[in-house]
């Protein structure tokens, strides 16, 4: 899967570093990292997975729900991730997040960082698992006898 498609790197790591806001999504098993790198004093960044959105207005008003206390968010970074979980540790987008949370000067949500991980991980493996077996997936060609 990660030898087919290609990530602008440096777009990507130019966007994290600026916007307010990062989705990014993972059409694989379907869910998106959504971090939301707006701070005050008492509420710190947001990191949480949540469903893939269809549309820029439906993550919106999820951010909105979320959030309540900002505004709506100035910048809004769409980011598919059509690779695999590791190669987003592996090319540094990964670091490049944490980063950005941690200008944030709020310790707790770079823990919750990695929980996160472990739970994209986790997403990754049991859909992978799922292609396998054949659970929820149709095969493209009948087995001839």
């Amino acid at each position: 899967m990660d030898g087919d498609f290609r990530v602008d790197l440096d777009e990507a790591f130019r966007n994290i570093e600026v916007s307010e806001v990062i989705s990014i999504y993972f059409p694989l098993f379907r869910k998106t990292l959504l971090i939301d790198a707006r701070y005050s004093q008492e509420e710190s960044p947001m990191v949480k997975i949540v469903p893939m959105a269809l549309s820029i207005e439906e993550r919106s008003r999820t951010l909105k729900k979320l959030r309540p206390n900002f505004e709506k968010p100035k910048s809004i970074t769409v980011l598919p991730w059509p690779k695999y979980v590791n190669s987003l540790v592996g090319l540094g987008v990964w670091e490049k997040v944490l980063q950005r949370l941690v200008d944030s000067g709020h310790t707790g949500v770079i823990k919750k960082c990695s929980r996160l991980l472990d739970d994209l991980y986790e997403f990754e493996s049991k859909e992978l698992a799922a292609v396998i077996q054949g659970d929820n997936y149709q095969t493209m060609w009948a087995r001839i006898r």
